[in-house]
């Protein structure tokens, strides 16, 4: 796990030395897992978590870029059941942490004739690593009330094998992959975005067939803004 954070790190000390910009980027997750073979998601068990980061671009052409970097990023989801019209609860929230590294190809769109202004839309792969991240169970029966926490666990998997090492129930794969896609726009000071990671991957670590179907992969929709750091 070491070896892996600190490629990635080498990476993207690498890329930031290249860069012809870069920004911070911090906002809003709203996380969910797919429940249906097809992929589907129940919004009642949306998780609201964030996303921060340091992204990178490189100038390809006038309207054309590619954005790269690091960003930590909460996945997971929530569900919730009340009885006796709601006086009675059991809460859950599955909040696991991801670095994540997107490779995204932007088209740019200036608005008045201004490079630096534009509207943008952008779609590329991810690939992420579990560093943590907690659960939590909260109940209320009658006059009893309970709250438990804990860490989410992942497994030892070698990424340059085909199987899962170190796999159990109670794990979840050490490694993400799967698509982004979204729009925003650029203004001088700042951008704002959309995004949607649709994930590829089945999350528990005793899942290896990942195209048997869609169920228990990661669907995380965002908002964020970007500042400008340098050039």
């Amino acid at each position: 796990m070491k070896k892996v954070l600190t490629a990635i790190a080498i990476v993207a000390i690498s890329i930031n030395a290249n860069a012809q910009s870069f920004y911070a980027q911090g906002g809003a997750n709203f996380a969910n897992i797919s429940n249906t073979n097809s992929g589907g998601t129940d919004n009642s068990k949306t998780l609201v978590s964030f996303n921060a980061g340091l992204l990178t671009r490189f100038d390809i052409s006038s309207v054309v870029d590619i954005e790269t970097g690091l960003l930590l990023t909460g996945k997971g989801a929530k569900a919730e059941s009340f009885f006796n019209n709601g006086a009675d609860y059991v809460k859950a929230k599955f909040n696991p942490l991801y670095v994540e590294v997107p490779v995204n190809l932007v088209v740019k769109f200036p608005l008045e004739n201004k490079a630096k202004t534009n509207i943008f839309v952008y779609a590329g792969p991810y690939a992420a690593v579990g560093v943590g991240g907690k659960s939590k169970l909260d109940t209320k029966i009658g006059p009893l009330t309970s709250s438990s926490e804990s860490t989410i666990k992942f497994n030892n998997d070698d990424p340059l094998t085909s199987g899962q090492e170190d796999a159990a129930y109670n794990k979840l794969k050490r490694f993400d992959f799967g698509l982004n896609g979204g729009a925003g726009i650029q203004l001088k000071g700042f951008m704002i975005k959309a995004n949607y990671g649709f994930g590829l991957a089945k999350i528990n670590s005793t899942q290896s067939n990942n195209n048997a179907n869609d169920k228990n992969k990661y669907r995380t929709a965002s908002v964020s803004i970007g500042i400008p750091l340098g050039k």
